[in-house]
C-alpha cells in the first residue's frame, strides 16, 4: 500500500505529460510545447547537413488573444535533421504566426534569421514586422509599415545582400476602372500587388511597383469580364506571393492567380518577360499553375535558371494530378525565346500542395521542398531520388515554407536547469538533474556539478551526452547548489547555468521519507570524493541479478519520452516493477548510469554534425 500511496500525488502530473502525443513537453520550459516531426530517410549520407527551419501556425489569420493556441505552440522553430528540437521561439514572439522563417547568410560572415511577424488581431496599429536577429536570437532590424500599407504582407522577407535593403510583397486596395474588362464605363476595388524594396534600418521605402499599368485585369485566371465588381479591398485578381531580385537590379515576381512568373526591370518598372499564363513570352515545354515561391538559382545577361513550386492546383481546381518543384533555364539568346524545365521533384507522396509552399536549392546541389500543410517536407538528391520526407505528427498545424540551412546558435541567456531530490532514508537519497538551452547548436556534453553553498566551490558529481533538446541525469545523494556546464564536441564549456537550489518536497514524510529528522544536503566534495576513491578501487562484478536490473533500466529509459517528468518517471518505476527488488534495482542501475539518451523522435541512420 505505500507504494500506491506514494504514486497519487504524481497522478494528475503524468497524465498531463502523457495525453498529447504530437506535442513534446519539457520540464525546464514548461510553456513550450514543440510540435514532434514523423520522418523518414530513403539515403541518409546523401542528405545535405543542416536544420530544419519552420514556423507552424493553426490559423492563417491572426487571432484573438483569448483564442491564441496555449501553452507556446505557434511560430518560429529550429529542429535537427532527426527532429530533435533546438531552439522554440514561439514564447518569444507571444504566440503569434510567423511566416517566411530561415537563415539569412548573406550579410556578413555570422549567421542570422529573418522572418515576418504577422500583423496583430483587429483593429490593432500593430501591421506586422520584418524581423532580423543574430545568432544569439537578439533582433538586430525590425523593419516596420512606413508607407500607408496596411500590413507588411505575410508572404515575403527577402533580404538583399549585405543586409541593407529587403523585399516584400504589397497589396493596396485601389478603386480603378473596368475597361481591361470591356466595361470602360464601370469601376470597382481590386488589389493589384506588387512590392516594395525597403531600407532595413529605417523601414523607407526605396522602391515601389504595383501591377496597375503593367498587367491587365483580364489577365487574371480569377476575374471574369461578367463579374459583378467587388466591394473593398476587392478582387485579389493577382496574388502576388512571392519577389527576388538579381544582380543586374531587376525583380522576378510570383502572381498565381495569373499562373505567371514576371521579370520586371528595375530601372523604369517594365515588364521585361512573362513565363507562363495566357500571354507567356516563351516556347516551353512545360506547363505550371498557382505557382508559390519563384527565385533566381542563377542569373546571367542571357541565361538564367529560376525555381518554383509548381502548385498545379488552388482550393477549387486542379489542372495537374500532382505538385512539383520545377527548375527552369531561361534562354533570352533564341527566337522565340526559350524556356525549358531542366529539374523537377514530384510531390513525395503523390498529392496536390493547393496552397502555400516552397523550394529551395542546396549547397550541394540537393532540393529542399516544403509543402505546407502538416509542416510536409522532403529532401531530393540531383538524380530526383527523395531522400527524405517529414511532417508534423500533429494534424493542426501547418507551415507557410520550410527551409534547410547550416547554423549556429548561441542564445545570449543561459542554460535551464531544474533539479529534484527522492528517497526514503539518509542512505539512499537522488537526485536528478533536468538541463536545456535554447538554441544552442552544438553542445556534446553536459557536465554537472554541486556545491556545500551558493559561493562554494564546484564539485563535478558527473556528465552525460547531450542526445536531445533537454537532457536528464540521475546523480547518487542529495545535492544542491547545482550547476551545469555544456561542452562542445572538442571539449570547450559553450556556457553555465545559474546556481539553482534543488526542489524539496513540501513534506518530507509524504513523500516517503522515513528519517527522524529533516535532512540536509550533502558536501559533494566529501560526497564525490569518497565515491571516486571507492570506485577506483572496487572493480564490481556483474552478476544475473545486475543483468536484469540493467535489462528493466533500459526498458524504463526507453519509455522516458512518453513520461517526461519527475512524478511520471516515479509513476511508471513504481507501477512497472515487479517486486521491491526490481525497483531498488533500476534505482541501483540509475545512480550508476552516467551516459543517459533521450530521443523524442527516434533517429533513423547516424546524426548530423
Amino acid at each position: 500500500m505505500l507504494w500506491w500511496c506514494l504514486l497519487l500525488p504524481f497522478w494528475d502530473f503524468a497524465n498531463a505529460k502523457t495525453n498529447d502525443d504530437d506535442l513534446m513537453s519539457f520540464v525546464t520550459l514548461p510553456d513550450v510545447r514543440a510540435l514532434k516531426l514523423d520522418i523518414a530517410y530513403y539515403d541518409r549520407e546523401s542528405a545535405s547537413p543542416g536544420y530544419w527551419f519552420v514556423a507552424p501556425y493553426g490559423v492563417i489569420e491572426p487571432e484573438a488573444p483569448t483564442k491564441q493556441w496555449k501553452p507556446c505552440q505557434v511560430g518560429p522553430y529550429i529542429y535537427d535533421a532527426d527532429g530533435v528540437l533546438v531552439w522554440a521561439g514561439s514564447c518569444m514572439f507571444n504566440n503569434r504566426n510567423i511566416f517566411d522563417f530561415k537563415v539569412v547568410d548573406n550579410i556578413d560572415d555570422k549567421p542570422h534569421l529573418s522572418f515576418i511577424l504577422q500583423h496583430a488581431y483587429g483593429d490593432s496599429q500593430d501591421k506586422g514586422t520584418g524581423y532580423i536577429l543574430d545568432q544569439h536570437y537578439e533582433p538586430e532590424y525590425a523593419v516596420q509599415v512606413t508607407n500607408d500599407l496596411s500590413a507588411f504582407n505575410m508572404h515575403e522577407f527577402n533580404v538583399l545582400p549585405g543586409g541593407k535593403t529587403a523585399l516584400a510583397c504589397a497589396y493596396r486596395s485601389e478603386y480603378i476602372s473596368l475597361g481591361d474588362l470591356g466595361r470602360p464605363d464601370e469601376y470597382g476595388w481590386v488589389q493589384p500587388g506588387g512590392f516594395v524594396e525597403v531600407d532595413t534600418t529605417t523601414g523607407k521605402v526605396l522602391f515601389e511597383w504595383s501591377s496597375v499599368g503593367h498587367i491587365p485585369l483580364h489577365e487574371s485566371v480569377k476575374v471574369n469580364p461578367w463579374d459583378a465588381p467587388a466591394p473593398q479591398p476587392g478582387w485579389d485578381f493577382l496574388h502576388v506571393n512571392s519577389i527576388d531580385k538579381n544582380e543586374d537590379g531587376d525583380y522576378l515576381l510570383s502572381a498565381r492567380f495569373t499562373n505567371t512568373i514576371y521579370l520586371i526591370s528595375g530601372d523604369d518598372g517594365h515588364i521585361i518577360w512573362r513565363l507562363g499564363g495566357k500571354y507567356s513570352d516563351f516556347v516551353q515545354d512545360f506547363t505550371f499553375s498557382k505557382q508559390h515561391h519563384a527565385h533566381f538559382v542563377q542569373s546571367g545577361s542571357n541565361n538564367t535558371v529560376i525555381s518554383f513550386l509548381n502548385n498545379a492546383s488552388d482550393e477549387l481546381d486542379a489542372e495537374e494530378d500532382i505538385s512539383a518543384a520545377l527548375f527552369v533555364e531561361i534562354d533570352t539568346t533564341t527566337t522565340p525565346i526559350n524556356a525549358r524545365e531542366i529539374r523537377r521533384h514530384n510531390r513525395p507522396d503523390g498529392s496536390l500542395t493547393r496552397l502555400r509552399g516552397s523550394v529551395q536549392h542546396l549547397p550541394n546541389d540537393n532540393v529542399f521542398v516544403g509543402w505546407s500543410e502538416r509542416g510536409y517536407m522532403s529532401e531530393h538528391s540531383p538524380e530526383g531520388k527523395t531522400l527524405m520526407q517529414a511532417s508534423f505528427a500533429s494534424t493542426r498545424f501547418s507551415s507557410y515554407r520550410s527551409y534547410k540551412y547550416p547554423f549556429i546558435g548561441r542564445p545570449s541567456t543561459p542554460p535551464d536547469m531544474l533539479s529534484s531530490v527522492y528517497g526514503t532514508s539518509e542512505d539512499d537519497f537522488t537526485t536528478m538533474f533536468y538541463v536545456s538551452w535554447n538554441g544552442a547548436t552544438d553542445i556534446a556534453m553536459w557536465n554537472f556539478y554541486a556545491r556545500s553553498e551558493a559561493h562554494g566551490i564546484p564539485v563535478l558529481v558527473g556528465n552525460t551526452t547531450k542526445t536531445d533538446f533537454e537532457t536528464l541525469y540521475v546523480a547518487n545523494g542529495y545535492l544542491d547548489y547545482i550547476t551545469a556546464e555544456a561542452v562542445d564536441a572538442d571539449g570547450n564549456v559553450l556556457g553555465t547555468s545559474d546556481v539553482h537550489r534543488t526542489a524539496t518536497p513540501e513534506n518530507w514524510r509524504l513523500s516517503g521519507f522515513q528519517g527522524e529528522s529533516k535532512p540536509i544536503a550533502a558536501d559533494p566534495s566529501i560526497l564525490y570524493g569518497h565515491q571516486k576513491a571507492a570506485e577506483a578501487d572496487v572493480e564490481e562484478p556483474v552478476d544475473d541479478e545486475v543483468l536484469e536490473a540493467d535489462k528493466a533500466a533500459k526498458a524504463m529509459v526507453r519509455a522516458f519520452e512518453m513520461i517526461k517528468g519527475v512524478g511520471g518517471l516515479l509513476i511508471f518505476i513504481l507501477v512497472t516493477g515487479s517486486g521491491l527488488g526490481l525497483v531498488v534495482g533500476v534505482v541501483w542501475y540509475l545512480r550508476r548510469r552516467r551516459m543517459l539518451a533521450y530521443h523524442e523522435v527516434p533517429s533513423q541512420g547516424e546524426g548530423e554534425e
